[in-house]
């Protein structure tokens, strides 16, 4: 698939069959996510693949914030992948000092990009995905035991589409770009 066709074709994805996805195939979707661009190279993202039911279920029951709509995706897709960003190494200089007035914000930004990069490439693979962002990220982090100097970031439901979302309206450009 050509780069701008994936980008301009991906969606949200909320519905998927019941094929699993697998390990391969989220290998596949993680080498290619590891050349996401981050901070001075400080590949920060790391992923949690969840595809046991009852680990999904209480993700989806306890750690949504009872957003309905997040809790049905969580519970009908394949697997989730909880995306984690390292600590205090994005955005920071060797001695802890941060290098831009982004402070904690830049970390953020890595993980999205890297989450990003991640649907890009699962798109790529006939795979539908949608990045979840209504959570508790406490609770997330308890429920899965996210190890200490990692935070989470996002969830994505991923697996095989069982829709094909239509693309809502875009902005022209000339709202999104301005020259001076």
């Amino acid at each position: 698939m050509e780069a701008l066709d994936c980008i301009k074709t991906r969606r949200s994805v909320r519905k998927f069959t019941d094929t699993p996805v697998t390990k391969e195939e989220i290998e596949q979707i993680v080498a290619a996510a590891a050349y996401a661009p981050s901070w001075k190279n400080t590949q920060i993202a790391r992923y949690i693949v969840v595809t046991d039911e009852k680990k999904k279920r209480n993700l989806a029951e306890t750690c949504m914030l009872d957003f309905a709509y997040n809790q049905k995706t969580a519970l009908h897709a394949p697997a989730l992948v909880v995306v984690t960003m390292l600590t205090a190494r994005s955005g920071y200089e060797r001695d802890g000092s941060f290098s831009t007035s982004q402070g904690t914000h830049w970390q953020s930004f890595d993980a999205g990009i890297a989450s990003q990069t991640f649907c890009l490439a699962a798109h790529a693979q006939g795979l539908g995905t949608v990045i979840m962002g209504i959570f508790d990220e406490n609770k997330v982090a308890e429920v899965l035991d996210v190890p200490a100097g990692q935070q989470v970031a996002a969830i994505l439901a991923i697996g095989h589409p069982a829709e094909e979302p239509v693309c809502p309206k875009r902005k022209d450009v000339d709202a999104l770009v301005s020259y001076q």
